[in-house]
């Protein structure tokens, strides 16, 4: 039952993991935290008006008919110290979250935790993308899922949406932290529910230290950035503007001591702001994969099928193709160039998206895709 308990006092919400481990020296579990009488609470030096809080608060609960909840819902919770009288290790809880200041008291997890042997990468990134970094993100974030790694991020929209989606299309596992509750009511932004959805199905996860029918409220999402780059060897910021919360997880990491990441950017772009700091500051600049695999020392690497040939499977893809390159260009000059009929182009064109030849990176402006 110390699972059930752990999670009645974190729907208390007013205590944190730094009270709760003081909480958990002074009484040894979590059902003595629960159950413990004022005099004891005060000795662990919890503020009178909170500790009164506290009380009140547990009388309103059923902790057996909480934790019900979240078997219903098929959530696991594990603990960074569970008790060995249950024979569970520690091994489930991830190992690099162990290494943190403040580590979570317990995850909420739905879906597979990868193996732990394979290297992590958390990307993260502006919401409002520029057509630069629709560009960049799926190139960078899809060789590295191809190449065995796993990809964490923070399932928002823009950078986070895409870094996801690019493992989902390599079927690879990815891990998506949340600042809310698991569960699919609590889930934000409500477009990416297909997307966790997918995640799910090629055996990711998708975590949180906050439990059942925590809304995303905006205090909890530096709490969960540090989560992003505790689990990562090290953090990839695609785009940036100077006041990007990316720079949170990025300023999390170097106080882990993780690797931070950079791609550059145009001096005249508001969105490579924060990143082009962060390489002033002695960030990596990443200008390809192997900046990336290089520094955290992976050598073996699947990378050489970005250098296939793409063969056309028609005479009107042949005729596209070579106009197709990794410079936007504008749908209006792709088909003057290619001298296909209008129609004919049109339909051609999408099914090479459908294909992942060409992408559109909004603007009418395409690109090859590989």
């Amino acid at each position: 039952m110390e699972h059930a308990y752990l999670n009645a006092i974190n729907l208390f919400g007013k205590l944190g993991p730094q009270k709760i481990s003081q909480l958990l020296v002074a009484t040894s579990t979590f059902e003595e935290i629960w159950k413990a009488q004022p005099q004891l609470l005060l000795h662990t030096r919890l503020p009178e008006t909170l500790m009164y809080e506290f009380i009140a608060f547990r009388k309103t609960i059923d902790v057996e008919k909480e934790w019900m909840k979240l078997e219903k819902e098929r959530i696991q919770m594990i603990l960074l110290n569970p008790s060995p009288d249950r024979g569970e290790g520690k091994a489930r809880y991830p190992l690099l979250l162990q290494e943190i200041y403040s580590p979570p008291v317990a995850l909420y997890v739905r879906g597979t935790l990868p193996d732990p042997s394979l290297p992590t990468l958390a990307i993260v990134g502006s919401r409002k993308m520029s057509s630069y970094g629709a560009q960049v993100t799926p190139d960078i974030a899809g060789a590295l899922a191809g190449a065995g790694i796993v990809i964490i991020s923070g399932l928002a929209l823009g950078v986070d949406s895409m870094a996801h989606q690019s493992a989902v299309e390599k079927n690879t596992p990815t891990i998506a932290v949340l600042g809310c509750s698991v569960n699919d009511s609590a889930l934000y932004p409500i477009s990416n529910r297909l997307l966790a959805k997918r995640i799910l199905e090629i055996n990711g996860a998708i975590i949180s230290e906050y439990p059942l029918g925590t809304a995303p409220l905006k205090q909890h999402f530096p709490a969960r950035n540090r989560i992003i780059s505790g689990l990562s060897l090290g953090v990839l910021i695609i785009e940036a503007s100077s006041e990007s919360g990316s720079l949170l997880t990025a300023r999390h990491a170097l106080d882990q001591n993780r690797e931070v990441f950079a791609i550059p950017g145009s001096m005249y772009a508001q969105t490579s702001e924060g990143t082009n700091n962060l390489i002033k500051m002695g960030a990596h600049c990443v200008t390809c994969v192997n900046d990336i695999l290089d520094v955290l020392n992976i050598k073996t690497s699947p990378l050489f099928t970005q250098n296939t040939p793409i063969i056309p499977d028609s005479y009107e893809e042949s005729l596209i193709l070579p106009h197709l390159s990794k410079t936007p260009t504008h749908i209006d000059e792709l088909a003057v160039k290619s001298t296909l009929d209008m129609q004919i182009f049109s339909a051609t064109l999408t099914l090479m998206e459908m294909k992942g030849i060409a992408r559109n990176l909004g603007g009418m402006m395409y690109v090859r895709s590989r």
